[in-house]
């Protein structure tokens, strides 16, 4: 994996990736391919360009300066995605910002910068930077400098993974400068979990129990999916693992169908899954589901997220 990762977005006044009012990073390029992720323009580690058809004025700009002429305007999605080389020529001339890059490199030393600009808020609310993706974990040594430098401020810092990274690298080069990690639990059941993520859960189960047993404070969190983790075996699964593992608590994370605008933008197939939000009544029921799940005796607390 290079060294030079690519940053999808930077989100400033967060109230929703740790405490306080946060910053948060989000990094391009993940290991998994889970069928119902919401931010699909993070999983590949390389530039992609999105297309909004209700952003096109179909100037024509485009196709006139492609040197692949990979654009076609009478092509639903505008880019034949097998001859574009991402040279981006296309974004630059576009009027309506219907075509865009996503994927920007960063020097430690502006994306500092620009995270540190936001001090005096982290100061006074208890607040910091937190870093996600994607998977922010498949650039260590970036991470490294980056933490080293933040943590010299003595600001919060907050990480969120999913758990797949290699521990000894992580355990050297990161978590030194954490104070917090926020770590998914999607699936337990390893032929479920390939099928959905592409990959398995060995790693990512055996990664979590390490962090728990040397004291580090690390919050689990499920993420809902309507048939794939909202199952009452899954969740009665993963509730014995947490009870086992000695997790302190976990969080449920509600289904978000967003990601399946973007993945139409990136020229993907829609995941076939459902395209509405859970009504409050339905996560009702799933956090009633996962409270009686808990082992009798559990000190593991519930909560779900708005």
């Amino acid at each position: 994996m290079s060294q030079y990762p690519l940053i999808v977005s930077i989100k400033r006044n967060s109230h929703e990736d740790g405490p306080g009012i946060r910053s948060v990073v989000f990094f391009k390029g993940c290991p998994l391919r889970c069928l119902f992720c919401h931010s699909p323009e993070s999983q590949n580690p390389k530039a992609e360009i999105t297309f909004q058809s209700r952003q096109c004025i179909k100037c024509g700009d485009c196709a006139k300066v492609c040197p692949e002429k990979a654009i076609d305007l009478n092509w639903p999605g505008r880019i034949h995605r097998d001859r574009c080389t991402l040279c981006g020529m296309c974004v630059q001339v576009c009027p309506g910002k219907g075509l865009r890059l996503v994927g920007t490199f960063y020097k430690i030393e502006e994306l500092t910068e620009i995270l540190l600009r936001d001090y005096p808020f982290y100061h006074h609310s208890g607040g910091g930077v937190t870093l996600s993706g994607g998977e922010c974990t498949l650039y260590p040594n970036y991470l490294h400098t980056l933490l080293h430098t933040l943590k010299a401020t003595k600001i919060h810092l907050a990480l969120e993974t999913s758990g797949y990274f290699d521990y000894a690298t992580f355990r050297k080069k990161i978590l030194p400068y954490l104070d917090l990690i926020y770590y998914d639990i999607k699936i337990l059941n390893h032929k479920a979990h390939q099928q959905y993520t592409g990959r398995s859960n060995q790693r990512i189960l055996d990664n979590f129990k390490r962090l728990v047993k040397e004291g580090v404070e690390v919050h689990a969190r499920i993420p809902v999916v309507p048939g794939i983790t909202a199952t009452e075996e899954n969740l009665s699964a993963i509730a014995g693992f947490l009870c086992k593992a000695g997790a302190k608590d976990v969080t449920l994370l509600p289904y978000n169908p967003l990601g399946f605008d973007m993945a139409e933008q990136l020229g993907r197939p829609k995941p076939d899954l459902p395209e509405r939000f859970m009504t409050p009544s339905e996560e009702k029921a799933i956090e009633n589901l996962v409270k009686t799940l808990l082992t009798t005796g559990s000190k593991l607390s519930l909560c779900y997220t708005s």
